[in-house]
């Protein structure tokens, strides 16, 4: 049976090589259309291993939750999440920001990654990168 501090340790690596390429694809600094939709599938894969990793982190604690939300909650109640209202943000904002293809809707969603999204994740990952 895996130990579960080396399951979440291995969630990790994952989240951190895709927070890796988030943020190579952060760096652009005029997105084409298919740029911005990049990006937002970069997030949406980063946000889901972040989640992830940090489900795995709490179980590794004792703490046995399944919804996304209640995920986020734990996770700034045990000081790995700085600001949840951002976590709880980009749960629900997903699915609006998805549509690239059109050019308002990119241009708003590559603003919002870049001003408010990168740097939530980016908290994480440097507590998480701490923790490991």
């Amino acid at each position: 049976m895996e130990n579960k501090d080396v399951h979440w340790k291995k969630q990790f690596q994952s989240f951190e090589k895709a927070f890796l390429f988030f943020t190579a694809a952060v760096e652009i600094q005029t997105y084409t259309l298919l740029e911005a939709s990049g990006l937002v599938r970069s997030l949406e894969s980063t946000f889901l291993l972040a989640l992830k990793t940090i489900k795995d982190l709490l179980q590794e604690q004792g703490l046995t939750i399944i919804y996304p939300k209640e995920i986020i909650k734990e996770a700034f109640q045990n000081q790995i999440i700085d600001n949840d209202i951002i976590w709880i943000h980009m749960l629900e904002k997903r699915g609006e920001i998805a549509y690239t293809y059109d050019e308002a809707i990119a241009q708003k969603a590559v603003e919002i990654i870049n001003s408010r999204y990168y740097k939530a994740i980016e908290q994480v990952y440097k507590k998480l990168k701490h923790l490991s």
